[in-house]
């Protein structure tokens, strides 16, 4: 029975998700798009908007998520039981920053950002990617979804810093916005070279390399952002690349 209320309550939660997403700009909440409000902030870290159809992707995923582990055979799935509470958090985090980012009510909107991270890496850590194999279906119909969605988290978390430290009026410690951007590339090829250090997720790195080729497009005016986001998007590949390569030769296995 408590496999199966979880079951139920993970499958309510992304239903309840898609819903918000979509009566947000329907509607729209407050009167007002989502891309109306981040037209407020003139910030360098924002993607040109078709990257945003990413979204589609993490929705198709979510279902297929909800759906799969759903099946009466995946009820007693050792790794799904142990996320199931985090998903289910996830998505009321995911919920509740469109009603206060449409509300623009910002500050709130990164601690709800931050919550939604959070829940999204101990999903992904509780699902044991790159550490254990599992079956095809799981791995497109689970663990796939997730990275793709922890991958844009990750990008939108930090767009989401930028923007409130934009609406606090930061002046940056006297460091200019773009060379702010160009430190916040740097941070994001960390990140993504110890996802790939220690989870070998190709699907994760091409999210971010994904958000920083529209960042590019975006930028196109300003040549040393179109270089920095390039460049990093470029060793991200390489290091990606590198990681899968070690992982597959037979020296790196013996």
């Amino acid at each position: 029975m408590k496999d199966t209320l979880r079951q139920v309550l993970v499958a309510l939660s992304v239903a309840a998700t898609l819903v918000v997403n979509v009566l947000a700009n329907a509607l729209p909440f407050n009167g007002i798009t989502t891309a109306q409000v981040s037209d407020q902030f003139h910030v360098y870290f924002v993607p040109a908007g078709y990257v945003f159809s990413i979204w589609g992707l993490i929705y198709i995923g979510l279902i297929a998520y909800a759906v799969f582990q759903a099946l009466p055979a995946q009820r007693e799935n050792p790794r799904l039981r142990k996320v199931g509470c985090f998903v289910v958090l996830g998505c009321l985090a995911n919920s509740v920053w469109l009603f206060l980012w449409h509300y623009q009510q910002f500050p709130l909107t990164l601690v709800a950002m931050l919550c939604l991270l959070a829940m999204l890496i101990l999903t992904y850590l509780g699902l044991e990617t790159g550490r254990t194999k599992v079956s095809a279906a799981e791995t497109w119909a689970v663990r796939v979804p997730v990275s793709i969605y922890l991958g844009w988290i990750t990008v939108a978390t930090i767009a989401n810093v930028t923007d409130v430290l934009y609406y606090w009026n930061w002046d940056g410690f006297g460091i200019g916005a773009r060379d702010w951007t160009l430190i916040l590339f740097a941070a994001i090829l960390v990140i993504a070279g110890l996802v790939t250090i220690t989870r070998r997720d190709a699907a994760y790195n091409l999210v971010i390399v994904w958000a920083l080729v529209g960042i590019a497009v975006k930028q196109s005016a300003a040549i040393s952002l179109v270089l920095g986001s390039l460049v990093t998007a470029a060793l991200v590949l390489a290091v990606l690349a590198f990681g899968l390569y070690s992982r597959r030769s037979p020296a790196a296995s013996a």
